[in-house]
């Protein structure tokens, strides 16, 4: 695995990976995304972005930018027959990134992985001078999972004239849920990943779907910028006691963690009430907010029914809405979520 620091060094290893393949291959090889296994809570659309067959469902009110998901192909640059893929992340790897990469590795012929704390989408309040970084161990699960490259750039390549200069912003989007009660975050996100998708110049982007409001902006950024990268989006992954994976849960005390369960059986509820016929927002609502009752330790940041598109409140949890929950455990904010079925 390659380690560079640049963004040129980025997007040269990304247009010679095209090249090699373009001397290799005649025409553009059909490609099926990665298997990945459904975990409770994961949904069917955060499924099938992971899948290339079920790409136009979930992104169906994205047309241009699951034109190059068409009928199941991933065309590159020049229909060369390489497939660059770009997982994102701010290291402090865990075996829910590592799900990232081997979504990528399956479904693309060359794997890119970013390491960025970055400045950007941290409040002066947050946690960026104590976010973990474990640079060596980052490196080797990325090199497990048989990434190609990692990227890891310092904040001079990145913003070469401080944090404060040109960003990129989703306007309205941008400002719900956790862009609501974490002001600016949102726009610290955006452009990070604009100056990522422009230095990798990746086929396929993937995230989480534990970021579930991060992912809807940056469909809109990418729809709205018309750029040609499909965003893949990749199952919630749990640890045994159902909590969601987080580099932040480092953060939590043993009894902290055992609070920080609260928000997962909040998710499993939701779940099992609709299951059971309940689609009523304001009742579904009640009900979670009651799991929270019980824990009087813990902090709601949010409890929310939303468009996963829009994030704007639903009445009706219809089949794919976004159930979405913050709330602060102690010192650490923690989210989860599930896209109803």
């Amino acid at each position: 695995m390659q380690i560079v620091r640049t963004v040129g060094e980025l997007r040269r290893w990304s247009r010679a990976a095209r090249k090699a393949s373009a001397e290799r291959s005649e025409g553009v090889p059909q490609v099926r995304g990665a298997e990945i296994p459904r975990i409770w809570g994961s949904g069917t659309a955060a499924q099938a972005s992971c899948e290339g067959d079920g790409l136009q469902s979930v992104h169906s009110q994205y047309p241009k930018v699951t034109a190059l998901a068409a009928e199941g192909r991933f065309p590159a640059a020049g229909n060369s027959g390489a497939i660059v893929g770009l997982v994102p992340t701010m290291g402090a790897l865990h075996a829910g990134h590592a799900s990232l990469i081997r979504a990528a590795r399956a479904a693309c012929t060359q794997v890119a992985v970013s390491l960025f704390v970055n400045p950007t989408q941290f409040a002066p309040s947050e946690d960026f001078t104590r976010y973990p970084r474990s640079f060596d161990a980052d490196c080797a699960l990325a090199e497990a999972e048989a990434a190609d490259v990692l990227f890891a750039p310092s904040v001079e390549e990145l913003y070469p004239n401080g944090p404060d200069s040109t960003f990129v912003e989703v306007p309205g989007l941008s400002d719900r849920l956790d862009g609501q009660s974490r002001p600016g975050h949102f726009r610290g996100v955006t452009t990070v990943v604009t100056k990522l998708l422009l230095a990798a110049e990746p086929d396929r982007a993937y995230f989480g779907q534990k970021d579930a409001a991060q992912v809807a902006v940056i469909r809109r950024l990418v729809s709205d910028l018309r750029l040609a990268t499909e965003i893949a989006v990749c199952p919630i992954v749990r640890d045994s006691d159902g909590l969601a994976l987080s580099s932040r849960n480092a953060y939590l005390t043993p009894a902290e963690r055992a609070q920080a369960l609260t928000l997962s059986r909040t998710v499993r509820l939701v779940e099992s009430l609709v299951a059971q016929g309940e689609r009523h927002a304001h009742m579904l609502l009640a009900s979670a907010h009651g799991v929270f009752a019980a824990e009087p330790g813990i902090e709601i940041d949010y409890i929310a029914f939303v468009d996963w598109s829009t994030l704007e409140p639903v009445a009706i949890a219809a089949p794919g809405t976004l159930f979405a929950v913050a709330a602060w455990v102690g010192k650490t904010r923690l989210i989860d979520n599930t896209i109803l079925t």
